[in-house]
């Protein structure tokens, strides 16, 4: 069995200390190493194959060079979201750029507070992303009185912590207006997740207040809540459609959550657009190739992801912004899945 190779063997060959093989190799710049000692270093390193691991890292830097991504939602529906990986994919293009590393946790509700008081006594992370957060979430106190720097990837009212989101409740009255633009009147709501998520309450909101502004009554047996994955979509739709109120068309506050009501729809021979028009909410990349392609509110998912990973670092740096949300724009997309009903 060869012998393994050990930061002593590089400092041996390099003529130099330990000390100064874990500065050169993890980067450090705390110290000035000069530029000879460093290459030889290098050299060294390279001759006998010699790579730092990630606990020797940490302990040079006192950084782990990991950020931790929360997501606060059972696995089923973190399996079947389409909408995280374009997140995932935002957040690991920055994260290789910058030699860092990502732990991926999930907090089911009511497991909030246990789970983040480990992550960040445990100090396996230097910083930590909380995805779709929960109004009734009993940990984001602990965060908020927390050391390790924390971005809320959406939002919590009145919370400390800062924040990455768009204006969920002004585009979803963007999608509601433009059905009251194309002439309905009798627009059903199917919300994207429970209600104590944020985002769901915000597009719910954003929906009544479409209304409002037009001077359309809102029903509630027109609004019925999903639960972020297809099939949910498809159940709250069948029993929206067996219940017998009157609709032309459904604001679905998730792409994913529409796919289902799709299903349920073509089921119960109704056609889109024909009978029930449609919009959506995220732009996942599905939903321009199902058919009819559905009209859907666009979220600047790698947006989100990279502006979430700065504002993360600008945390970790102690550099601490005044303005402590950030709000990204959307853009309403116009596929087929609505149509007027205007003479």
């Amino acid at each position: 069995m060869s012998k393994r190779i050990t930061s002593q063997d590089v400092a041996d060959l390099a003529g130099v200390s330990r000390t100064t093989v874990s500065f050169v190799l993890n980067n450090e710049k705390r110290f000035a190493i000069r530029p000879e000692t460093a290459e030889k270093v290098r050299a060294a390193a390279k001759q006998l194959g010699y790579y730092p691991n990630a606990s020797a890292r940490a302990l040079a830097s006192n950084q782990t060079k990991t950020i931790g991504l929360i997501l606060s939602r059972a696995p089923q529906y973190i399996a079947s979201d389409p909408f995280l990986p374009q997140i995932l994919g935002g957040l690991l293009d920055v994260l290789k750029q910058n030699r860092q590393g990502l732990l991926l946790e999930w907090v089911e509700p009511g497991q909030q507070l246990e789970t983040y008081l480990e992550l960040t006594r445990a100090h396996h992370i230097d910083g930590m992303i909380l995805m779709t957060p929960r109004l009734d979430d009993s940990g984001i106190r602990a965060l908020e009185e927390a050391e390790i720097p924390v971005v809320l990837m959406g939002s919590i009212p009145d919370s400390t912590l800062h924040s990455v989101d768009v204006d969920n409740l002004g585009a979803a009255e963007t999608a509601v207006n433009h059905l009251i633009g194309l002439g309905h009147t009798k627009i059903a709501c199917i919300t994207n997740a429970a209600l104590p998520y944020t985002s769901s309450s915000q597009r719910l909101e954003g929906y009544k207040q479409a209304l409002r502004n037009a001077n359309l009554d809102f029903d509630e047996n027109l609004v019925w809540q999903a639960d972020f994955d297809m099939q949910s979509g498809y159940e709250v739709t069948k029993a929206l459609i067996s219940a017998g109120h009157e609709f032309t068309a459904i604001f679905v506050a998730s792409d994913n959550v529409a796919l289902g009501a799709y299903a349920a729809l073509r089921e119960a021979g109704l056609a889109i657009p024909a009978d029930v028009s449609v919009v959506g909410f995220d732009d996942i990349p599905s939903s321009s190739y199902i058919q009819p392609a559905l009209t859907t509110i666009r979220m600047p998912a790698h947006e989100i992801a990279g502006q979430s990973y700065n504002l993360l670092m600008r945390l970790m740096k102690r550099d601490f912004p005044q303005e402590r949300a950030i709000s990204l724009p959307t853009d309403l997309v116009l596929r087929q899945s609505t149509r007027s009903l205007k003479g």
